[in-house]
């Protein structure tokens, strides 16, 4: 019973990488708009059929939650190898990754604990800017990066305590305020340079530059190939700390905070501990993002962090469905590679884009993907 249970998780996993990875190469490599759209349609069509019928849900559940993060990172591997030598398609794959995790951050704080962040743009920012100043003093780049999440949650205790004293609107205007001060303090400082911004060295691991081209195993590989490597980790590495934390009796108590704040205080949970957790551990991840997108890209500057950015982020948890991963991804998948891919068409892909989310939004409040019902003992459904 187990070897049949293990073969049918091993091919539903493999169904599942198979099926995304030539629906995203498919889309990767379309050049015309035509092509998008026919790309974008069939893939509507796959998913809407797949959820119907049942089939995707049977594969999700024959296949397991980490069954299914292993085969996509697998397909995201083999996604690297086909684009190996496509420097656009290698860098769009990364920031969309990179994208992915800061949102991961804002999920645990937003569609987990319910305390809003529309700031998020200004702690990839403090992410980023870290690892500028950091990468300079000769630090190795692992440390490098852990400092710009330390960094980003600890710049986010500042809000500790006008978070904690607010709630709804209220809460969500100081994140906004703050947001707008820290683009305005990065203007001002010339230490930081300014607004004309400040370039940074790309990341090394023991002696090894991933701004380098590399030949291996016959093959010549674009270094931004080394990058959407690591945004694969990283990424991989987010979710799975996400899953775990939403799995636990942490995930139970940040529910209870997001659900009732009064009802949740009546039984004994701290309000302002949960919080103070999510807001930690949103922060950590977005920085951590943030100085990885700085290292790749090679420049920083204070017009990377605007206020707009931060409701990109925010849009991007919106359409995938709180709460619900998956979906997350998708969001964040079409919100940052579909404007590009539609960029002959110029100022009117932004036009296309708002049609979407207001579409979206209309038709499936929801999101992409709905939250799934927590079942006992703090596991989650689906």
């Amino acid at each position: 019973m187990s070897l049949r249970r293990a073969g049918a998780s091993v091919l539903s996993t493999a169904a599942i990488a198979a099926v995304t990875g030539l629906l995203l190469y498919a889309f990767l490599a379309a050049e015309s708009e035509r092509t998008v759209g026919l790309v974008l349609v069939g893939a509507v069509a796959a998913v809407a059929a797949g959820l119907r019928s049942r089939v995707l849900p049977r594969l999700v559940g024959a296949a397991g939650p980490p069954a299914v993060l292993v085969g996509l990172g697998v397909a995201g591997l083999v996604l690297v190898r086909v684009f190996h030598d496509d420097p656009f398609v290698l860098l769009l794959m990364a920031r969309a990754l990179l994208v992915l995790v800061a949102c991961l951050g804002l999920h645990v704080q937003l569609a987990d604990a319910g305390v809003p962040n529309f700031a998020g743009a200004a702690f990839f920012g403090v992410g980023g800017y870290t690892a500028a100043v950091l990468g300079r003093g000769g630090l190795p780049h692992p440390l490098v990066l852990l400092a710009s999440g330390a960094a980003a949650a600890a710049v986010g205790s500042l809000l500790l305590l006008p978070l904690l004293r607010t709630r709804g609107h209220y809460a969500a205007l100081i994140t906004i305020a703050f947001g707008l001060l820290f683009r305005t303090f990065l203007e001002v400082n010339e230490t930081l340079g300014g607004p004309q911004g400040l370039k940074l060295g790309g990341l090394q691991l023991l002696g090894w530059s991933f701004n380098d081209d590399r030949r291996l195993l016959g093959v010549e590989f674009s270094g931004y190939a080394f990058y959407c490597l690591a945004a694969v980790a990283l990424a991989l590495a987010a979710v799975w700390l996400v899953r775990r934390v939403e799995r636990s009796w942490i995930g139970v108590a940040l529910d209870a905070v997001r659900l009732d704040e009064t009802a949740a205080a009546c039984f004994g949970i701290s309000i302002g501990r949960w919080k103070i957790a999510a807001l930690t551990i949103g922060n950590a991840l977005i920085g951590v993002a943030g100085g990885l997108s700085a290292m790749m890209v090679g420049f920083i500057a204070p017009n990377n962090f605007t206020f707009q950015e931060s409701l990109v982020l925010v849009s991007i948890l919106l359409l995938g469905g709180l709460g619900n991963l998956a979906g997350l991804a998708a969001a964040a998948l079409i919100v940052i590679w579909l404007p590009e891919k539609l960029q002959p068409i110029q100022e009117y892909r932004y036009l296309l884009f708002s049609v979407l989310v207001v579409l979206v939004l209309v038709l499936r409040p929801t999101g992409l993907i709905r939250r799934s019902v927590r079942r006992p003992f703090g596991s989650v459904a689906g």
